[in-house]
């Protein structure tokens, strides 16, 4: 794996974690009742961005860690995947 391939792999998970986390804890303006003139009432009360987004990094570093051994060490390749056959017989 190269630099840029393991780059990109960091910014899948970490989105995907990201999209994950958001929800989690989230408190409405709804839900409080301090709904702003013009917004929805199912929009944040305290996003707390800052906090989710180190959040989303320690698992997103985790994770990244952990899939990208996997891929390094070999345990699994991109024949594995190949449920078609269509790579053909390895060289």
């Amino acid at each position: 794996m190269g630099p840029t391939s393991a780059l990109v792999l960091f910014a899948v998970i970490w989105f995907m974690t990201f999209l994950i986390v958001l929800p989690i804890r989230l408190k409405t303006q709804g839900d409080v009742g301090e709904v702003v003139p013009g917004t929805h009432a199912g929009a944040p009360h305290e996003p707390q961005l800052k906090k989710r987004a180190l959040i989303t990094t320690a698992i997103a570093v985790v994770l990244w860690c952990i899939i990208a051994g996997i891929i390094l060490s070999g345990a699994i390749t991109i024949r594995d995947l190949d449920m078609f056959g269509r790579m053909g017989p390895p060289k």
